[in-house]
């Protein structure tokens, strides 16, 4: 390669010209660092850089990526870090535990103490990182998204799905007048509610979920996603869900779903795109429950289910729910769910909480 190219490439880096941002990666000898020409970092003398077409390259030679500017990240992309604060304890690993195998293929990672996903909220779409941090009560959560993007609504998003705003001694007070309940909180101190990146996502789910395992389910959102879903590269991370207006007209019987469910989700996704289940709205439980309740195929346990971890209701309790019924048997007939809805009075307003200790304990 010229030198009068080079020189050409440096004055642009001289100038932080960001045409050449994406095009070119600038490594520095000095560090052993490769950087984007737009770096904020402190321009090397000429006589100290190197010249790269692509990451790969610069990476091949040895150079590693400067941790300012990510020049991993898409052109026009930035990872802005937040901070997110909880009450303690948070039973972090046994949110990870519930989250593994539900995980959509493609859209959603679980590692050892690290959930990763690929995001979408309106015409903006990137990736999210979030692990907990060592020295404080707060999750670390890292959005790789295009520049500029207002993170404020994508963090209160991260606080729902990992249930953040939650009291830990609040649930355990008020759900202490069951013994078996309060034994269960004390063996499971700071156990959340699992929540969901967004309603719509997780109503689809619960509907491929009915009647099949949760790793048939798993399955089938994998095809899901793989037939309708945005291609993207990101984070080791392929695919974007699919918005409603995807599945309002889809062949879903191409993922092999059967016809009555395949129905249920293009409902769900018409009533999504009509913004009757728009995840940001803060709806109470029976306004919830009423609108799923009126989508054919959705009956209370699926909209109770969805109440609790895509809305948030703190008070959503799927009664009819085997695990539960069983839970409180002390090893007799399960209880009928209307004897279980009478003694879960007293749980209110903490009855999801209370279904995750009960199937915590089956």
């Amino acid at each position: 390669m010229s030198v009068a190219l080079d020189r050409r490439r440096y004055r642009a880096l001289v100038r932080r010209d960001p045409r050449l941002d994406g095009r070119v990666f600038v490594g520095v000898t000095t560090t052993g660092v490769f950087c984007r020409p737009v770096c904020p970092a402190r321009t090397p003398h000429f006589d100290h850089v190197r010249f790269f077409a692509s990451t790969a390259a610069a990476e091949a030679a040895g150079f590693r990526a400067c941790l300012r500017c990510r020049p991993t990240l898409p052109a026009g992309f930035e990872e802005r870090v937040v901070r997110l604060a909880y009450e303690p304890p948070l039973a972090w690993d046994r949110l990870l535990a519930f989250f593994a195998p539900r995980a959509i293929p493609g859209v959603e990672a679980v590692e050892p103490g690290v959930y990763r996903r690929t995001i979408r909220v309106g015409d903006v779409a990137g990736t999210l990182r979030v692990r907990p941090e060592r020295r404080a009560p707060r999750l670390r959560a890292a959005f790789r998204v295009p520049r500029g993007t207002d993170v404020a609504p994508l963090a209160a998003r991260v606080r729902r799905l990992f249930d953040l705003d939650a009291s830990p001694a609040a649930v355990a007070r008020g759900l202490a007048r069951e013994p078996r309940l309060a034994s269960a909180v004390g063996a499971r101190p700071g156990l959340r509610v699992p929540g969901a990146w967004d309603a719509f996502e997780l109503a689809v789910r619960t509907v491929l979920g009915q009647q099949v395992t949760v790793r048939g389910a798993t399955t089938l959102a994998g095809r899901l996603v793989a037939a309708f879903g945005e291609a993207t590269r990101a984070d080791g991370l392929t695919h974007l869900f699919p918005p409603a207006g995807a599945l309002v007209d889809a062949d879903l019987a191409s993922i092999g779903l059967p016809r009555a469910r395949a129905a249920t989700i293009r409902a769900l996704a018409a009533a999504a795109r009509a913004g009757a289940l728009a995840f940001d709205a803060r709806p109470s439980l029976d306004t919830v429950v009423t609108r799923l309740g009126a989508i054919p195929g959705v009956g209370p346990w699926t909209a109770h289910y969805v109440a609790m971890r895509g809305y948030g209701c703190t008070d959503a309790f799927p009664a009819g729910d085997l695990g539960l019924r069983k839970a409180l048997a002390n090893g007799a007939a399960p209880l009928p769910a209307g004897d279980l809805i009478r003694r879960a009075e007293r749980w209110r307003p903490w009855r999801a909480y209370a279904a995750m200790h009960l199937w915590s304990l089956t």
